[in-house]
């Protein structure tokens, strides 16, 4: 079913949550949150052997929503989060969602909150340096590169003002996280003009090798399109 479901998907995408799901590894009996949770790919996926909330706010992205091994729907967005009870998850998920937000710095507070001891975040994000990649490389959009190179924010087709922030910003809208895994996400295909060679399945599955390769690799993460950090919650046991 997942891989059928998968194969429904854009390959940019399709790839992106192969990537995504191996990174975060296995997780069976958790309890997991998948905040700004879109379709509900990602949810449905690990649904299969834990037990997933899922919080979105679009009704365009819930009329797309999939619904094979079950979970638990909230329709919603940061109103909804403070609803829940503290220290109730495992793990939560929040996928290329802060650049959108305007109160990122709550929604990560109550990520904190709802963490249990140990609890593991899960943050993918845009990275500046990639999308200056993509504007130079494959759109010849000088204009916009230059504007990103100078700090400024760019948009998104689907999703509106890419609101741009660093890896290490987590930490400073919460103290209580520690960065334990940054990985680069996009580092190559997005580069790949070949639309016909990605539809190939033995070009993707050597496209995720050598991603996941690389993924780790400072050097490569620095033009990675994304980054994927997964955080751990510290619990100062003192207080």
């Amino acid at each position: 079913l997942e891989f059928n479901m998968l194969n429904q998907l854009p390959v940019w995408e399709k790839l992106a949550k192969q990537i995504i799901w191996k990174q975060i590894g296995k997780l069976n009996g958790k309890t997991i949150l998948d905040f700004g949770s879109g379709a509900g790919i990602t949810a449905d996926c690990f649904a299969a052997d834990n037990t997933v909330i899922a919080i979105e706010p679009s009704e365009e992205m819930l009329a797309k929503q999939l619904h094979t091994n079950g979970y638990q729907q909230i329709i919603g967005s940061t109103e909804e989060l403070k609803k829940l009870p503290s220290e109730s998850f495992d793990y939560i998920f929040c996928h290329n969602v802060l650049e959108y937000a305007d109160d990122r710095e709550i929604i990560v507070g109550e990520f904190y909150r709802l963490l249990k001891k140990n609890g593991k975040l899960s943050i993918v994000k845009h990275n500046r340096n990639g999308r200056v990649m993509q504007m130079v490389v494959l759109l010849n959009n000088f204009d916009e590169a230059n504007n990103l190179l100078d700090g400024h924010n760019s948009n998104a087709q689907q999703f509106g003002t890419i609101n741009y922030y660093d890896d290490k910003d987590i930490i400073e809208w919460c103290g209580g996280f520690t960065l334990q895994e940054t990985y680069g996400l996009r580092t190559f295909w997005d580069l790949q003009q070949n639309q016909e060679i990605q539809k190939d399945e033995k070009w993707q599955k050597k496209m995720i090798e050598i991603e996941m390769k690389v993924s780790q690799n400072p050097d490569f993460q620095k033009i990675a399109f994304f980054h994927h950090l997964i955080f751990e919650k510290q619990v100062n046991e003192n207080l």
